[in-house]
């Protein structure tokens, strides 16, 4: 008898870049656990990026989540229980608060779902569910297993690839390798290439936290896989997420906009080197704050964009911090600009730190968990009260949003890219994360009291 399983991807909020299709991605996770279902069940995937959920009755459900939609899941795990059926929860806020969320769940799964989820089915089928389960990380180098992709919502601007997990890296408000571990795994280059193919869409986003790797052998893979997508002739449309020092190979950089690079998430994260050393950046410390210019150059030099990632809300910031930042921000030549407030989520050295100093604002958990979305200040910084933070925050974008800077900014880039789809791409995430901003909480409360520096 076939049995169904729902996997869910819970939004708890509209807001910020999920308003945008441009700016929402797909729940891959879900794709690569519907792949290793047993044939014997039937799947859906319910999507809440694009569909709002209703309840539908199922054998068995599986959702997925972050800190920042984990209420969502409860509320969504609540309504299966009350109705008897099976609730699985994973994800990487369960797998770094397991005790909470096993109260909302029968069962968690903790860390990565492919080598343990045959065995979950296979205890739900001889009704002995687990309370707990450990998912040991995946041999991503030899895996075969290709997502779901058919199972995702069809709306989606970017389908998206992962070709490798794990970070050695350790910033202090990232909990990725403790979820995902140190040890930088991947997959071989015909895997990817293969994987790449059967993509049907144009436009991929590679969602690897960083493709190039951290070492001379994962470089050259990244330069395997953009030579082998540019000798193939696929025709696709990318954006992927690397470290600053991948400006310092320029040899990566051109078979990346060969192979159809658009724009590049870089973590620049702050201009201040005390700042980066709270945050234990030490690949930006390394390679120095002077040489964020030339980093955004040399991807302009091949018609690639860059999305610059900037944090807020750190220790004795200042008034001059932030006019200094939104200086940079445009004379930099920075295509796209994420700002987000330092945010400590659970399994980061951060929240270890907060709490040690009992410097979290909000802590009513799970309830409090909303807040914990990029754009709240959760914590009480040193040096700097919470409302001279939003006020920078809203200093920053409409700095960087209004006339005339907006306008220089974009013409900037048009110019510097030479290259008219990478600016398309650029012009969209740019409307992107300024209609997030005017949808803010913050942006008509704290009304910016700055004066634009003259210069």
């Amino acid at each position: 008898m076939v049995k169904k399983l729902i996997l869910i991807n819970p939004v708890g909020q509209r807001s910020g870049l999920l308003l945008s299709r441009f700016s929402v991605f797909q729940p891959l996770s879900l794709a690569y656990l519907a792949a290793v279902t047993p044939p014997n069940w039937e799947v859906k995937i319910i999507d809440e990026n694009f569909d709002t959920f209703s309840f539908e009755q199922a054998d068995l459900v599986g959702i997925t989540s972050f800190t920042t939609n984990i209420n969502r899941a409860y509320e969504i795990a609540g309504q299966y229980r009350e109705r008897g059926t099976k609730v699985v929860l994973g994800g990487i806020h369960a797998s770094m608060v397991p005790d909470e969320a096993m109260q909302f769940a029968d069962a968690i799964l903790i860390g990565e779902a492919e080598n343990v989820w045959a065995e979950i089915i296979s205890d739900y089928e001889n009704n002995r569910l687990a309370r707990k389960y450990i998912g040991p990380p995946v041999d991503f180098e030899n895996s075969r297993i290709i997502p779901r992709r058919d199972l995702l919502h069809p709306g989606y601007f970017w389908e998206s690839i992962q070709t490798s997990r794990g970070c050695p890296f350790n910033c202090s408000f990232c909990s990725v390798s403790r979820y995902m571990g140190k040890k930088y795994r991947q997959r071989k280059v015909e895997a990817v290439l293969e994987d790449i193919e059967s993509i049907k869409g144009k436009h991929v986003f590679f969602l690897d936290d960083n493709l190039v790797g951290y070492s001379a052998e994962n470089k050259q893979r990244a330069k395997d896989i953009f030579r082998g997508m540019y000798e193939r002739n696929l025709q696709k449309k990318f954006w992927m997420q690397t470290s600053i020092n991948m400006a310092d190979d320029e040899e990566l950089v051109e078979l990346a906009a060969q192979a159809g690079c658009m724009f590049v998430f870089v973590g620049f994260e702050s201009i201040s080197t005390e700042q980066l050393r709270q945050m234990h950046k030490g690949v930006n410390l390394k390679n120095g704050v002077d040489n964020y210019r030339r980093v955004v150059d040399t991807f302009h030099k091949y018609g690639i964009a860059v999305l610059g990632s900037f944090v807020i809300g750190n220790d004795n910031e200042s008034q001059d911090y932030y006019e200094e930042l939104g200086d940079f921000l445009i004379r930099a030549g920075v295509d796209i600009v994420q700002i987000t407030l330092l945010t400590a989520l659970p399994g980061t050295d951060l929240m270890e730190t907060m709490v040690k100093e009992k410097r979290l604002i909000f802590d009513n958990y799970p309830h409090d968990w909303a807040k914990y979305r990029f754009s709240h200040m959760v914590h009480q910084p040193q040096g700097v009260d919470e409302e001279t933070v939003y006020i920078g925050s809203n200093y920053i974008k409409n700095r960087i949003y209004s006339f005339p800077y907006y306008q220089y900014r974009m013409m900037r880039s048009f110019c510097a890219l030479k290259n008219f789809k990478s600016f398309l791409m650029a012009y969209r995430a740019n409307q992107a994360y300024k209609k997030g901003w005017l949808n803010s909480h913050y942006h008509k409360r704290y009304p910016v009291k700055f004066l634009p520096p003259v210069k």
